[in-house]
């Protein structure tokens, strides 16, 4: 690391990049930086008329924070294919598995394919105490019916990597004396292999279908979101990371991110990999995330030692 300090001269440039919106908190999309950097235009098509919850749009937002001009043309920061020579990140592993195995490091080979899917349930409500149980079309029911559903059909794709999630469960009108008239979902269902992971949406979608039909309510969405595919790391940085990681006498090991990254979507225009960095139980989105200031050091030092061995190349 030394040379680093030491009069070092890059041959290429060194950038840090920091992404707005990774998290699909507001606008319900994730990587919404990295994925316009990467010249989605259908996302910069649907920003335009994308709103949060309180009704205010993407651009308002955008154009409040001061980031948004040029008329609302966001393809003005779409980026060309091999813009970087490589993209590097380093992140917690949002996983138990190098904690407990005693590891420094976690070399990333390949980052899972996420989807992310809207479903809306619609019956007809009703007084809690009123209505019996046989009269019932229980939108509330349908949604908690899917998501057994969605557990059995991740839990039997035939893949250990396929993983299905209901992150978000809204009933209306939410009052304990009413019969739900209306059940919002929000799913996530993740894969290393596309063809799992689409063999799973397309069986949810059947199932709540089938489910709506059973208890007399009404499909009234199933709109999937986003359904990107995998993305592989790059193997000359994959040796990079390696290579520094062993001159660093730090032990390493070869992972899959089942969590999804702004690298999944930079891999479309630049060769990509990351690093990861043991966490605390694994523990991650959750007050209790923790990785030590040892681990920290670790995972900064390779990805220094990592951006200066590519910036020779």
């Amino acid at each position: 690391m030394d040379y680093c300090r030491s009069g070092f001269k890059p041959k290429r440039s060194l950038e840090i990049i920091l992404f707005t919106s990774e998290e699909p908190t507001r606008f319900g999309i994730s990587c919404l930086g990295s994925r316009l950097l990467a010249g989605s235009e259908a996302l910069a098509e649907a920003l335009k008329a994308t709103v949060d919850g309180q009704n205010i749009s993407f651009l308002e937002a955008a154009r409040s924070a001061g980031y948004a001009r040029d008329e609302d043309d966001l393809s003005r920061v779409f980026l060309k294919n091999d813009s970087y020579s490589a993209f590097v990140e380093l992140h917690i592993e949002q996983a138990p598995i190098l904690e407990e195995e005693g590891i420094s490091i976690g070399v990333v080979t390949n980052i899972a394919a996420p989807a992310s899917i809207k479903v809306d349930f619609e019956g007809n409500g009703g007084h809690a105490g009123g209505v019996l149980m046989p009269d019932r079309n229980d939108a509330g029911l349908a949604a908690a019916e899917l998501m057994l559903a969605i557990e059995k059909h991740a839990t039997e794709s035939g893949s250990l990597d396929t993983v299905g999630t209901v992150g978000i469960l809204e009933l209306y009108p939410g009052a304990i004396n009413s019969i739900p008239s209306k059940a919002h979902l929000e799913i996530d269902v993740r894969d290393i292999e596309e063809s799992f992971r689409n063999a799973v949406i397309n069986k949810i979608h059947k199932a709540a279908k089938s489910i709506a039909k059973k208890r007399k309510v009404t499909l009234s969405e199933f709109k999937i979101i986003n359904q990107d595919p995998p993305a592989h790391s790059n193997g000359s940085v994959i040796k990079a990371v390696v290579d520094a990681s062993d001159e660093l006498n730090l032990t390493y090991k070869y992972m899959i991110s089942r969590a999804y990254h702004d690298s999944l979507f930079m891999a479309r225009i630049a060769p990509m990999g990351m690093i990861f960095i043991p966490c605390y139980k694994g523990y991650s989105h959750k007050p209790e995330e923790y990785a030590s200031p040892q681990d920290l050091e670790n995972g900064v030092k390779v990805l220094a030692l990592t951006l200066a061995k590519l910036s020779l190349r």
